[in-house]
């Protein structure tokens, strides 16, 4: 489970039940805690008042996107099955009008959690559903019912919002902090005594990019793996990126997932490549790897921004989540990652992130020349490699 994000929530219940009603927008990649966040949502409002749908799971046909919606609501509908002559879109409208109009217990609003909102797209090739974001997007705001939507593309979702009424309210979930870090160790199986909870909370932060499952993957395997001298973030880092590992998986679905929601597969992984070997990178430079024409590649930039793989500052572009860059550096390659490879480029990532040591501090299990054999010394420090 992701980990609590009690501000957050407070934020979105802030902006449903104020007076009018806004809709909040929970966007967020991967593992950032959005629909964690809904399903606790969801318990403090109450099942009876609330309804949770992932989209993502039903957004087959429209005509079986409407009957998982009444199969599982909480709230009462009418149950008439759609006539044999009704349309796709008759049925997307049934939808849209029991979103708008069904009511909780006692004629109270009905409280909607939207999961992966822009899913709805797979609608998009039905006979009158070409418009079918901006339909609901439309449908949505004139309703007394209440409604939570999530999405975890970033780019997009700013872009079918930016002529939406101003009822949406789009939050950003934000990364964990160094203290909620803390806060997670604390309650985890580490054996880290609490004058270096500190540094190590700090260090987890810096490696998981302060993403929320990738704390909570290097905390748990932390506490899984740790040696005599305490828990070791490198080497649980190095035990999850491995073949079979969770995050390793974690990644590879990921990277999957947005290349096929974009344009140009093949091409697309070829700049990932390029972006992997070295960020950040200009147009003319990815251009010149890719031995493609300048207008070709801004075209493949501009999909992979898209889908939030890439970001650009200053006219420079480099990956969005620097763990994937990580993966593809390890496992988008003919062979399976050796192990002394898989060292040598978490050591890299980690002494690119963490933040140096005086020269006397830099080797880890080696005490100062002034402390004796049994100084206690850190078991993750960064150890320097000709």
């Amino acid at each position: 489970m992701i980990p609590e994000r009690p501000a957050l929530e407070r934020r979105v219940l802030a902006a449903i039940e104020a007076t009018p009603p806004r809709i909040p927008v929970l966007l967020g990649g991967c593992g950032s805690g959005r629909t964690s966040g809904l399903l606790r949502l969801r318990d403090r409002i109450g099942r009876t008042s609330c309804q949770y749908i992932d989209l993502e799971r039903i957004a087959t046909t429209p005509e079986r996107f409407l009957n998982a919606i009444l199969d599982a609501s909480p709230f009462s509908h009418d149950n008439q099955a759609l006539p044999a002559s009704a349309t796709a879109r008759d049925a997307f409208d049934r939808a849209l009008g029991f979103f708008h109009s069904t009511r909780a217990g006692g004629g109270a609003a009905a409280t909607f959690l939207l999961d992966e909102m822009l899913e709805l797209r797979t609608f998009e090739s039905f006979p009158g559903l070409r418009t079918v974001l901006r339909d609901l997007l439309a449908a949505l705001p004139g309703s007394s019912n209440r409604f939570v939507l999530t999405s975890r593309y970033v780019t997009r979702a700013h872009r079918l919002l930016r002529d939406a009424s101003p009822q949406f309210e789009v939050i950003h979930v934000p990364p964990l902090g160094a203290p909620e870090v803390r806060t997670i160790l604390t309650t985890a199986r580490t054996s880290t005594n609490e004058g270096d909870r500190d540094d190590l909370a700090r260090a987890v932060h810096t490696l998981a990019d302060g993403r929320p499952d990738y704390v909570r993957a290097i905390v748990d395997m932390m506490a899984d793996v740790q040696g005599p001298g305490g828990s070791d973030p490198i080497s649980a880092l190095s035990a999850l990126m491995g073949p079979g590992g969770t995050l390793a998986a974690a990644c590879r679905f990921r990277y999957e997932l947005r290349l096929h929601r974009a344009r140009g597969y093949g091409a697309l992984k070829a700049i990932l490549d390029v972006l992997a070997d070295a960020e950040p990178l200009t147009l003319t430079e990815i251009a010149q790897r890719l031995r493609r024409t300048p207008g070709s590649t801004k075209d493949y930039l501009s999909w992979l921004e898209d889908v939030d793989l890439v970001s650009v500052r200053q006219k420079r572009y480099s990956f969005t989540d620097p763990l994937l860059r990580l993966w593809v550096r390890l496992h988008c390659r003919p062979v399976p990652v050796s192990d002394e490879d898989l060292a040598r480029e978490i050591h890299a990532y980690a002494l690119a992130r963490l933040p140096q040591q005086e020269p006397e501090m830099a080797l880890a299990g080696v005490s100062r020349p002034d402390e004796g054999p049994a100084a206690e010394q850190k078991p993750w420090g960064i150890i320097e490699i000709d």
